[in-house]
């Protein structure tokens, strides 16, 4: 897809929300109304979160830095940086450069 679609629309004309199913997906507030897991906002005039939500939102910070942060990480590899690839090409340029790290990490 051209890069200027918004995420939402990028999410469904891409078919990664069909590839998805019934999985629990979580994301940011970019995505609200997709269905997608979305961290709680305060309503108008809320002073504060309940403490439910609050924890929620902390539970979700904590999953989504880890993803964040891998996502990255993989900005640091040059042969994603500078990758071209289309389709299917980007899959398997990815996957092949995370089983590498995945290698050099287990020694």
């Amino acid at each position: 897809l051209p890069g200027n679609h918004n995420d939402c629309t990028a999410f469904a004309d891409s078919g990664i929300d069909a590839a998805c199913g019934d999985a629990t997906v979580i994301a940011d507030g970019a995505y609200r109304g997709t269905g997608l897991l979305i961290p709680h906002r305060r309503q108008a005039g809320q002073e504060r979160l309940p403490r439910w939500k609050e924890e929620h939102n902390a539970s979700h910070r904590r999953v989504r830095a880890r993803v964040e942060h891998v996502f990255a990480r993989m900005k640091n590899w040059k042969i994603l940086r500078d990758c071209r690839l289309k389709g299917d090409g980007v899959f398997w340029a990815t996957s092949g450069v995370a089983h590498m790290h995945n290698l050099a990490l287990a020694g």
